[in-house]
């Protein structure tokens, strides 16, 4: 075999992906927040770069094809982003309840242990046997600590399982019959919706069965969840739908949106030449990104704007109402690339007369129709099960088979039963067995 070294020229194009056009594209997928937190990011670094902080002006709009102008300059309910005062947690207030005992010292400390162990649930997260052999205690102690810690409120809590929790809970309230007693200690029948087997355990009847499932229902089986149950402020919507005389607009929110200020004043100010290639540097970039975030906010507003106009059924209507889209045909339609509407819906919010959603909420597939009209969306159908599983009867709670039919036979649009189920899971509700299991144990059969 013969080696030998050999020089070949040749051409190519590739795409190069600059920072810049990293940093473009991630302005693209931000939302109002996130866009502030970059921005002051960005004038940390940059001396002639700030960020302008949103204003209550009246917003600058794409306007649709018929639209009229509104007035009123409060786009956003500031109140409503107010969270309510969450009070103590869990943890501090058994606390506080656990130093009002008159313990001894040494059984202060093993009370501690057992906050310590005390879960968000307020159930004990570990074994009472790990915590006297962390004590140093014998395990008949740890109980006769944990029986007075039991007695904190709200009843239920230091609980080891769910029916020592709903049992304490009973006791506080004077509902732990013997009949009680032995529905708590057989939990799992009342999980698989054996009734009669326990009209037998309980050695009750029906009615009397019935009446103390509603006893337990009214019982909290995590008692612990309302103290760290703290409500999320609610985060403002980036774009804001309302209607005029002659048709729907939409508008930047311009009360959380904030912008670039570019600080061309202070660069003057600068009298020292050997800085001259930093300040260059710098006013570039400052000068850049200004461009960029007026770019994204008039890419948005262009693809909000579309979306509207395809979804005007829906704004008048509600979710039955949605029609279905695909991201091919905004991009087409506003002279973008697909990846660059996907990137704009990612973590945009929308207000409307319906409620505010994320953009990218409003695409949806299409689903074949019989009936001759325009095919529906997967998000109207969606709805369409929700209301039809709302509306059944509890006592013969619709099969996924049987939606299916109603669906074919009163919209046209085929759906396979494995199709209703899916968009079932979606919506989070239960199997047809399920809900009848369920509405024999509230009662509902």
């Amino acid at each position: 075999m013969q080696l030998f070294n050999a020089q070949i020229v040749g051409q190519r194009q590739s795409l190069v992906v600059t920072a810049q056009l990293q940093q473009a594209i991630q302005l693209l997928q931000m939302g109002n927040s996130d866009l502030q937190s970059f921005i002051e990011g960005q004038a940390e670094e940059n001396p002639f770069l700030e960020l302008g902080l949103p204003k209550s002006t009246a917003p600058r709009d794409l306007a649709l094809p018929s639209q009229a102008r509104t007035s009123g300059d409060d786009d956003w309910d500031r109140i409503g982003q107010l969270a309510a005062d969450p009070g103590p947690s869990l943890y501090a207030h058994a606390s506080a309840e656990v130093a009002r005992l008159d313990l001894t010292p040494a059984d202060r400390l093993l009370a501690g242990l057992f906050l310590d162990a005390l879960e968000p649930s307020g159930w004990l997260g570990q074994s009472v046997c790990a915590i006297a052999e962390r004590a140093g205690v014998d395990e008949e102690h740890a109980l006769h600590v944990l029986t007075r810690l039991q007695r904190i409120e709200p009843a239920g809590l230091f609980a080891r399982n769910l029916s020592e929790c709903l049992r304490l809970q009973a006791a506080d309230q004077g509902l732990l019959t013997p009949a009680f007693g032995r529905l708590l200690d057989n939990l799992p029948m009342l999980a698989a919706a054996d009734l009669r087997g326990l009209m037998r355990v309980c050695a009750v009847s029906m009615d009397d069965l019935k009446a103390m499932l509603r006893q337990i229902r009214s019982l909290n089986p995590k008692p612990g969840a309302t103290f760290d149950a703290a409500p999320s402020p609610q985060r403002p919507p980036d774009l804001i739908v309302t209607r005029g005389e002659t048709g729907w607009r939409v508008d930047l929110n311009r009360s959380t949106l904030p912008s670039v200020v570019v600080r061309d004043d202070a660069a003057r100010d600068v009298k020292n030449p050997q800085a001259n290639a930093y300040i260059a540097e710098r006013l570039s970039v400052a000068r850049w990104l200004s461009r960029a975030v007026e770019h994204r906010n008039q890419t948005t507003l262009k693809v909000g704007a579309e979306v509207v106009r395809r979804q005007a059924d829906f704004l008048q209507g509600g979710l039955s109402r949605m029609r279905p889209m695909i991201l091919r045909e905004i991009a087409d339609a506003i002279g973008v690339h697909e990846s660059t509407v996907s990137r704009v819906c990612a973590g945009i919010l929308i207000a409307t007369p319906q409620g505010t959603f994320p953009l990218k909420s409003f695409f949806s597939a299409s689903l074949g129709s019989s009936t001759g009209e325009a095919p529906g969306s997967a998000s109207a159908v969606r709805h369409r099960i929700g209301k039809l599983i709302a509306a059944e009867s509890s006592d013969e709670p619709l099969s996924d088979d049987t939606i299916a039919r109603i669906i074919k036979d009163e919209d046209g649009i085929h759906l396979a039963r494995r199709t209703v189920a899916k968009y079932r899971d979606q919506l989070r509700i239960a199997s047809s067995v399920e809900r009848r299991r369920r509405a024999a144990v509230n009662g509902q059969m």
